[in-house]
């Protein structure tokens, strides 16, 4: 049985339908542009990406551009976020994307990723 037969209420089945389609649609972005991706978690909303260090960050940054948050400092680390969206698909709606990244304070970073934070 596939998912569109599955026996669930139709809110349920919507919200799982839409989290298919945001992995797919991440899932054809990250084939195409071998973005890095170790831990990729679909929403209904959104795809949530993780990645291995700043740098990655970078990638996406240049691949979707977006604007950069950054958490407050926890234990000497900050959570930084890239916050962007696919293209436009053949529906006219985009997918969400939010990639992640832990960056000790005071780490180096790229100018020009730099320039993508949020202040």
């Amino acid at each position: 049985m596939t998912l569109p037969e599955a026996p669930l209420p139709d809110a349920e089945k919507a919200r799982a339908l839409a989290q298919n389609r945001n992995a797919f649609t991440v899932d054809c972005l990250i084939d195409t542009t071998d973005l890095p991706a170790p831990v990729r978690i679909p929403r209904p909303d959104s795809v949530h990406v993780m990645v291995a260090d700043v740098d990655d960050l970078g990638e996406w940054l240049r691949e979707l551009g977006g604007e950069i948050h950054v958490s407050p400092e926890f234990e000497a680390v900050q959570l930084w976020t890239l916050h962007a969206s696919t293209e436009s698909v053949r529906t006219g709606s985009s997918v969400s994307v939010l990639v992640s990244v832990p960056v000790p304070v005071g780490e180096l970073v790229m100018d020009w990723i730099d320039r993508a934070v949020k202040r």
